[in-house]
């Protein structure tokens, strides 16, 4: 058996046209939607990023406004700049591209993004509704990459509720959150992180209907891989969120070898890295149409 390609870039291009297709009909009604990207400091792999995130949003007419701060730049500074964002009202959605200086910026940063231009849905009031069960999708905005996942298991018609998911990773970004989406969907989750004891880890992923490998940072320095074939069981679903390089080629977490065993299996590249950029631009849409009331909010 070989598994299906869970094909995040055919999904994401579905996603493009219909999200050009809101843009469009928003500016004929004089809105002009627009992201702010801030990038601090020289990093290589985020330089890429922000430019992919630049490119997307001018393929589907949302304005892109960046800001490039040197390295040196002050935490008081940085905050200056992003409260000035929130009032900005030409500016719809705020994206501070991390990795940052330190943990604590971040967290303050989080916290420092009006809750309504959250378009990577970090505030403490965004997260605070995922951790109270309301999703409102089209209406809330939902952290790009588990909302990627949970749509490209949708669009495969793969169920999650009565299932069994292991999940590598406990971040807010990925891990964390996903985990909490999955049991909102009545799957059973066990998350998996660097403080999991070894001798578990291929057990609890053995034993899964799901596998979702968001590590960031391996277990294993000596193992390219965080999944691999003795990880998984016959027919089991597998989504790859690493995002590794290696030279010029880029890689998973998970082993080509569990292509032979999975059911399910999302490819690296053309899986969620795709997936997690389209959500950009639809939480982009979300934040727009929240901003000028195009949305009826109950009072």
């Amino acid at each position: 058996m070989t598994a299906v390609l869970l094909d995040g870039l055919l999904l994401s291009k579905k996603m493009k046209e219909k999200i050009k297709a809101e843009v469009a009909d928003l500016k004929s009604g004089g809105i002009e939607s627009a992201l702010a990207t801030v990038l601090v400091g020289e990093d290589p792999a985020s330089k890429v990023y922000v430019r992919l995130k630049e490119k997307d949003c001018q393929d589907v007419g949302i304005i892109s406004k960046r800001f490039d701060l040197p390295s040196n730049t002050s935490e008081r500074q940085l905050l200056d700049l992003i409260n000035i964002l929130n009032r900005d009202e030409t500016v719809h959605g705020i994206l501070v591209q991390t990795p940052l200086p330190s943990k604590d910026i971040e967290k303050k940063v989080y916290r420092t993004v009006s809750p309504d231009k959250d378009v990577d849905c970090f505030h403490p009031y965004n997260l605070g509704l995922i951790a109270l069960g309301d999703y409102s999708y089209g209406t809330n905005l939902l952290p790009c990459t588990p909302k990627g996942i949970i749509r490209l298991l949708d669009e495969y018609s793969i169920p999650v509720e009565g299932k069994l998911a292991t999940v590598f990773g406990r971040s807010i970004r990925v891990g964390g959150t996903l985990s909490k989406m999955l049991e909102d969907r009545n799957a059973t989750v066990i998350k998996c992180h660097s403080k999991t004891p070894k001798d578990y880890l291929q057990r609890l992923s053995k034993s899964a209907d799901i596998v979702v490998s968001a590590v960031g940072k391996r277990f294993d320095p000596y193992n390219p891989f965080v999944v691999t074939g003795d990880f998984v069981k016959q027919g089991a679903v597998v989504i790859d969120v690493g995002n590794n390089y290696r030279g010029d080629k880029v890689f998973g977490d998970v082993d080509e070898s569990v292509r032979e065993i999975a059911s399910y299996f999302t490819p690296v590249p053309g899986g969620i890295g795709p997936m997690t950029r389209i959500e950009l631009l639809e939480n982009t849409l979300i934040a727009v149409k929240r901003q000028t009331r195009f949305y009826h909010q109950p009072s």
